[in-house]
C-alpha cells in the first residue's frame, strides 16, 4: 500500500489525474472486496449454526450467540460509509446465501452430531430452502432495525427456531 501511496502522490504532483483516479478506484475496489469477503465469512458462520439447529432440533447458547453476532456484524459491514446505501441490497441476498450455503455444508458436516455426516449426506438431510429462507429473513431485519433494536428482535427470532422455546426458558 505504501508504494501505491507514493504513486498516488507522484501522479497528483505531476498532474496525472487519470492515473491518480485509477489508483483510488483500485483502492475502492479492494476495500469493497474485503468487506464482501468478511460478509461472506459471517454468512457461512450463520448458516453453519442454522444447519446444526435444524438437524439437531435444539438451540444452544453458543449457537444463538453465534447467529446473533453474525447478523449484527453483517449489518455493520454491509452499510456503506455514507450510511444511506449498502454493499448488498435487501433483494440481492439469494446468490450470496446460495454460495455461502455450499461452504456451510462442508463446515457443518464436521460439527453436526459430532461429524457423523459427510457433506453429501448432510446436503440430503438439510432443508436448504428453509435454511436460506431463515437466513434471508434475518438479513432483511438488518435493513429495518437499528443496531440496538436488532438485538432484541433477534432474541425474539430465536423462538421460531427448533428448540428456541426451550432455549429461551433455560
Amino acid at each position: 500500500m505504501s508504494q501505491e501511496l507514493i504513486d498516488l502522490k507522484r501522479s497528483i504532483m505531476e498532474g496525472r489525474y487519470d492515473d491518480a483516479l485509477a489508483i483510488v478506484d483500485e483502492w475502492e475496489w479492494m476495500s469493497k472486496e474485503q468487506i464482501l469477503q468478511k460478509i461472506e465469512s459471517f454468512l457461512v458462520r450463520l448458516l453453519v449454526h442454522l444447519i446444526k439447529n435444524q438437524v439437531e432440533q435444539y438451540l444452544t447458547n453458543s449457537w444463538a450467540a453465534s447467529i446473533r453476532d453474525s447478523v449484527l456484524k453483517i449489518q455493520r459491514l454491509n452499510i456503506k460509509a455514507n450510511k444511506t446505501s449498502y454493499y448488498i441490497n435487501i433483494d440481492e441476498w439469494e446468490r450470496d446465501l446460495e454460495n455461502a450455503f455450499k461452504d456451510a455444508i462442508f463446515e457443518a458436516s464436521v460439527e453436526v452430531k459430532t461429524g457423523i455426516y459427510k457433506p453429501y449426506q448432510l446436503r440430503q438431510i438439510v432443508d436448504k430452502v428453509k435454511i436460506i429462507d431463515i437466513a434471508n429473513r434475518l438479513m432483511n431485519l438488518t435493513y429495518n432495525y437499528s443496531r440496538e433494536d436488532l438485538r432484541d428482535v433477534l432474541d425474539d427470532e430465536f423462538y421460531k427456531l427448533p428448540g428456541g422455546e426451550d432455549w429461551n426458558f433455560k
